[in-house]
């Protein structure tokens, strides 16, 4: 895969190629693309932000567009890709506008 398969902000359900080398089903929400991985959150799993490798991911299963009232917020400093250089997941709650939080 490569950066054009994916979209911000859009919800995917994917096969992946797990840290452990497994492959994995994983439901994705994607906050940023960058020119060799993205930032995403585990939707089903602990809530925590991970960087992953665009050649990790084996297939694309179902993409679904979020709309903006229904996006996830996290500040612009936390997803900037020089954060990220040394840092493969992050601990870092977010909410929906609609979540009352």
């Amino acid at each position: 895969m490569d950066k054009n398969a994916f979209k911000q902000d859009t919800r995917y359900t994917i096969t992946w190629r797990s840290p452990e080398g497994k492959l994995r089903p994983a439901n994705i929400y994607v906050y940023r693309l960058y020119e060799t991985f993205m930032i995403a959150r585990m939707t089903e799993k602990d809530g925590l932000l991970y960087k992953i490798a665009y050649t990790d991911i084996i297939k694309i299963v179902k993409e679904t567009a979020v709309d903006n009232e229904h996006q996830f917020m996290i500040p612009a400093a936390i997803l900037d890709e020089k954060v990220w250089k040394d840092r493969t997941v992050m601990d870092r709650y977010s909410s929906s506008p609609h979540m009352g939080k």
